[in-house]
């Protein structure tokens, strides 16, 4: 099995721009306590691709080597994103399968270690949604967790360097660590946030991109003690609509 650093290295990335709607219909557990800035938002976004520009819509697909999973989401008004990504994994040389119901699954529920998946049992991924990447990937093991007060698995959970999954230090986070610990094939070392928001992060190319100090000063303080590059970014308005780091790009090697 190839290891998990070659696996987590990255040359291409799929982004959206930030829309117009996005204030208004951009699905959310719970609305913001201050409304969304869009013009803050389309600036931060720039800042994220800028960043992943220097280093080399996650939710409507899986990507593993040159296959992606077109995942068929878990809300309805979501679904016609797949036919638009489909288009463009493919045009840059990616074999598509398209997932079936009665499965759903969003991205933001599956984990991907560089050695097994963890897929995330939420409102928005069912058990069939699991099994069907299963299939899709079988040579990587599989295992469902749960997931409990919150949107999807890596609102919670996140690589943040090889072996090392940054864990919100909540108790979904705790829970969520128990069944990973106790079910996975390998064995990890978790990194312990304090801010919910702080335990996404994005790991890409040897480097952790995490939630500005500026926002999740405690949070970001963790992260500078990794031993290896690492880099802040503000993420807030994206964030009143549910939007994390890893949502806001699909990586592809």
């Amino acid at each position: 099995m190839s290891s998990s650093i070659n696996l987590f290295q990255f040359s291409k990335a799929i982004v959206r721009e930030i829309p117009d709607t996005l204030a208004e219909h951009a699905q959310r557990m719970n609305e913001p306590a201050r409304p969304v800035d869009l013009e803050r938002a389309r600036l931060q976004h720039s800042r994220y691709v800028s960043l992943l520009r220097q280093l080399v819509p996650e939710d409507p697909a899986v990507v593993c080597g040159n296959v992606a999973l077109i995942c068929r989401l878990g809300h309805e008004s979501r679904r016609g994103e797949a036919a638009v990504l489909k288009g463009a994994l493919e045009s840059l040389g990616v074999r598509t399968v398209e997932m079936t119901e009665p499965a759903k699954m969003d991205g933001g529920d599956v984990l991907f270690t560089g050695r097994e998946y963890f897929i995330g049992l939420s409102s928005r991924t069912n058990q069939e949604g699991a099994e069907f990447l299963a299939s899709v990937f079988s040579h990587y093991k599989a295992t469902s967790v749960r997931v409990q007060d919150c949107l999807h698995l890596k609102s919670i959970a996140t690589m943040a360097g090889d072996d090392i999954i940054a864990i919100a230090d909540n108790p979904a986070g705790r829970q969520v660590w128990k069944d990973i610990n106790q079910l996975g094939a390998f064995k990890y070392t978790p990194l312990w946030v304090p801010d919910l928001q702080a335990a996404n992060v994005v790991y890409v190319n040897g480097c952790v991109i995490y939630r500005s100090s500026r926002e999740f000063p405690a949070s970001a303080m963790i992260f500078n003690s990794l031993n290896c590059p690492t880099r802040e970014i503000e993420a807030s308005e994206v964030a009143k609509v549910d939007g994390a780091l890893t949502c806001c790009s699909l990586l592809i090697s």
